[in-house]
């Protein structure tokens, strides 16, 4: 089968097409034919420096989320699962390819009426949106920042914000993302590399009740100090390179709640599971702004650290 394949860790560069043996489910597990594969920030990081959730020796098959139509299934697995359209994670592996194995458990069907590639784009950025945003319990007329507003989770979180009730904040880096956001009618767009992004928040809302930080570093400690006494923080990424950097003290200090979500594997699946759901209803929208034949994943992975994507990024493999 045809695959990506990471053998060192490096630039985008490393990410190397080339064959793979096809895989064989055993006991308990499903054959996937993969036709689009999920790619998140994380993976970069990981191809990057070995950083990350995922473990495996080099080399390996890069990639954790894949849709695609089970063919097949190993002994004592259901035979009539064959032919269902699903998206799965893969356990950190094996996502950048044409096939993948995986347990039965795995795989969450594919809602009727919501295409496939919609489907891999919610995967994960979907369930992430959704945990953030009941861990944050929003309220009407809160005033909510969310930073990286214009990336696969910040696309849903907005949607999912004025659902709420709340004020959106919408915070992205460049005009063109900017522009993306005003055009969806949000309450306050700002572009935080301009200098004095915050005083514009400032001038716009006063100040804010909910961070929701995909950034990380400088500017979520900038995002921090617009927060209102009891006010609330989630740091779910760290697309700046560093985790947020809000000491527990400065917080006390300032009233505000630092919130870690840690969601158990049976509450991630149920948070994925309704977010295809609301996606096949039309009320939660992924924006699929680029996408890659899987032969280009390094494209893929340079155009994301290049910070100039919008939306999710997918490798189209079928």
């Amino acid at each position: 089968m045809r695959a990506v394949w990471l053998r060192r860790f490096g630039g985008p560069e490393v990410l190397v097409p080339g064959p793979a043996p096809d895989p064989t489910p055993g006991p308990g597990q499903v054959l996937v034919e993969v036709a689009h594969a999920n790619i998140t920030f994380v993976e970069t990081m990981f191809r990057a420096t070995g950083f990350g959730p995922f473990a495996g020796d080099l080399p390996l098959i890069p990639g954790n989320g894949v849709g695609g139509t089970i063919t097949s299934v190993g002994p004592g697995v259901d035979p009539t699962l064959v032919g269902q359209l699903v998206v799965t994670g893969t356990g950190g592996t094996g996502g950048y390819a044409e096939r993948v194995v995986v347990d039965r458990d795995a795989p969450i069907p594919v809602p009727p009426g919501l295409p496939l590639d919609q489907a891999v784009a919610v995967l994960a950025d979907g369930r992430t949106a959704l945990m953030l945003t009941r861990s944050a319990d929003l309220r009407a007329g809160d005033r909510v920042l969310v930073l990286a507003a214009a990336g696969g989770v910040g696309t849903l979180l907005v949607q999912l914000v004025g659902r709420a009730g709340a004020t959106v904040v919408a915070a992205a880096g460049g005009p063109e993302k900017t522009v993306v956001l005003r055009s969806a009618m949000l309450d306050v767009v700002v572009d935080y590399r301009e200098p004095g992004w915050a005083d514009r928040v400032r001038a716009a809302v006063d100040a804010v009740d909910v961070v929701l930080d995909g950034v990380g570093g400088t500017l979520a400690r900038e995002a921090f100090d617009l927060l209102d006494p009891g006010g609330r923080m989630i740091s779910y990424g760290l697309a700046s390179g560093a985790w947020a950097d809000v000491p527990a003290d400065a917080a006390a200090d300032r009233a505000v709640t630092l919130l870690r979500p840690r969601p158990r594997p049976d509450e991630l699946r149920a948070l994925t599971e309704e977010a295809l759901a609301m996606a096949a209803a039309g009320r939660l929208r992924p924006l699929i702004a680029q996408r890659f034949p899987l032969e280009r994943a390094a494209d893929a992975h340079a155009a994301m650290e290049a910070r100039s994507t919008v939306g999710k990024t997918l490798l189209d493999v079928r």
